[in-house]
C-alpha cells in the first residue's frame, strides 16, 4: 500500500518543479547558454579565456561541446562560474509527477482489462461500457494504491 509519505513527496515534488515549468518552452540559444551571455556582456573569447586559466582554443571547444549536448554539468558550471553565473540543473517531467502515475496505472488497468473483456465478449458475455469504465477507474485505483513498482 502506498504510504502517506510517498504521496506527500509525490505532492512537494511536484510543487517544487513548478517555476522550472515555464522554462520549458524557453529553448537553449543557438550559440549555447555560455557563448550567448559571454557575448551580451561584452567578453571575448581571449578575456573569457583568462577567467577560466584556460586557452582561447579551450573556451571555443567547451562551447561547442554545450552546443552539442557533450558537455559535463562540472565543466558547465565552470563556465557558469566565470560568467558570474549559477547552473540550475534540473529533470522537468513534461507533465505532474500525479498525472503521470495515473496515466500509468490506467495504462496498466486497461491491459489487465483487454484479455477479461476479449475472451467475455467471445463467449457472449460483454460487459456493458459504463461498468467497463467504472471497473477501469476502480481498478486504476486500486494499482495506485499499491506499491508505485508495480507501475514499471
Amino acid at each position: 500500500m502506498i504510504s502517506r509519505f510517498e504521496k506527500l513527496q509525490t505532492y512537494q515534488l511536484d510543487r517544487n518543479l513548478l517555476p522550472w515549468l515555464v522554462l520549458r518552452g524557453n529553448p537553449r540559444p543557438n550559440l549555447g547558454w555560455a557563448k550567448a551571455i559571454r557575448q551580451s556582456l561584452g567578453m571575448t573569447a581571449s578575456s573569457f579565456a583568462k577567467r577560466l586559466g584556460m586557452t582561447q582554443a579551450g573556451v571555443a571547444k567547451l562551447e561547442k561541446a554545450e552546443i552539442e549536448d557533450k558537455i559535463t554539468l562540472a565543466s558547465l558550471r565552470k563556465l557558469a562560474g566565470a560568467l558570474d553565473c549559477e547552473l540550475h540543473y534540473a529533470l522537468v517531467p513534461r507533465a505532474p509527477l500525479e498525472e503521470i502515475l495515473q496515466a500509468r496505472a490506467l495504462e496498466i488497468a486497461r491491459g489487465k482489462l483487454a484479455s477479461v473483456s476479449h475472451s467475455m465478449a467471445l463467449e457472449n458475455q460483454a460487459v456493458d461500457p459504463m461498468d467497463s469504465k467504472k471497473q477501469l477507474e476502480l481498478l486504476a485505483l486500486e494499482i495506485l494504491a499499491g506499491p508505485r513498482r508495480n507501475l514499471w
